[in-house]
């Protein structure tokens, strides 16, 4: 099996696509030479240590040749799986969840880690009381601001009057807290880890909600579904190897962030810690994913209720089983 990556992440499904026509001469060619078996497309996020499952692929698949398509974020990712620029996406379940609202074609086909969010503080904040009057990033729009403004209302909190909350790019969560332009705030991985790292701790639990862990899902077109069931199964296969041998060797876990993507140690040891590796789409899954779409409708966050049977196709991960 082959697998390659592309060099730069991609800000826009048009840049995926002029990325993936102008490799695609290459593709073929390696992929007569070195395999018999056709090339995937994969997209998922540069440096984030509950997306990597991709990068285990080559080593516990058949004969499939992956090549991997960075992004910047889960919705460009949902993007491109959307246009067709891409086969597979691992992504975020709040970016599929947006698709099927807006009647886009996009389905889960497998868990791929839970967690992966934190909320972090200074020193100075050591309960959940010494928040009121505290300024507390958080990224609006996404899931981690359901998950905030509910773990605070459940301590009592409100968290338009009693907090100062400061959006931020996840991106610049961890420098403005470094800065001191905050004083707490919520973020998915590998930010809370580097606050971590540089002394804040975790004040709450982001998974005391109806959501709990759920942030992470292995998607796909309906379409590739109904065209190729038999490379969708192939896939999912493979992705419930990775993810079971990600959640089995958290060492080569660690070791492939590190070398792929120059990343410390010590903090991916950190947010590994906070991730939990799962592909299955059980019942309790499937209640966690109602209520993310739920609180998202509830939040403006998508304008209308999904249609749970669009969301979600189980028969792979139940043949896998």
């Amino acid at each position: 099996m082959n697998i390659r990556t592309s060099a730069l992440a991609l800000t826009s499904v048009a840049a995926t696509a002029i990325l993936l026509a102008g490799c695609s001469a290459s593709s073929q060619a390696d992929a007569s030479s070195e395999s018999s078996g056709q090339t995937v497309t994969i997209g998922t996020l540069r440096a984030q240590p509950h997306l990597f499952s991709p990068y285990f692929y080559e080593e516990l698949g058949d004969d499939l040749d992956f090549e991997i398509v960075l992004f910047d974020s889960s919705s460009d990712i949902k993007n491109a799986i959307v246009s067709g620029s891409i086969d597979f996406g691992v992504t975020g379940a709040a970016a599929v969840i947006t698709g099927v609202a807006e009647e886009q074609d996009v389905r889960i086909v497998a868990a791929a880690a839970d967690g992966g969010t934190r909320i972090v503080a200074n020193e100075s904040i050591t309960s959940p009381d010494d928040l009121v009057g505290a300024k507390v990033g958080y990224p609006m729009g996404a899931t981690q601001e359901i998950l905030l403004k509910r773990t605070l209302e459940a301590e009592g909190i409100d968290p338009a009057t009693d907090v100062e909350l400061v959006n931020l790019p996840f991106s610049d969560m961890a420098t403005a807290y470094a800065s001191g332009q905050i004083d707490a705030f919520i973020s998915a991985e590998i930010g809370p880890s580097i606050a971590i790292e540089g002394g804040a701790h975790e004040l709450l639990s982001a998974y005391d909600t109806a959501i709990g862990r759920t942030n992470i899902v292995l998607a796909t077109s309906a379409s590739l579904i109904e065209s190729d069931p038999e490379l969708v199964q192939s896939v999912v296969d493979t992705h419930v190897a990775a993810v079971e041998h990600m959640a089995e060797d958290t060492d080569a876990w660690a070791s492939g962030l590190v070398d792929e993507f120059a990343l410390d140690r010590g903090i991916v040891d950190t947010a590994i810690e906070n991730i939990w590796p799962t592909w299955e789409l059980d019942a309790v899954y499937l209640d966690t994913l109602r209520a993310m779409s739920e609180e998202m409708l509830e939040f403006d966050q998508i304008s209308t209720a999904v249609d749970q049977s669009l969301l979600t196709d189980t028969s792979f991960v139940d043949a896998a089983e």
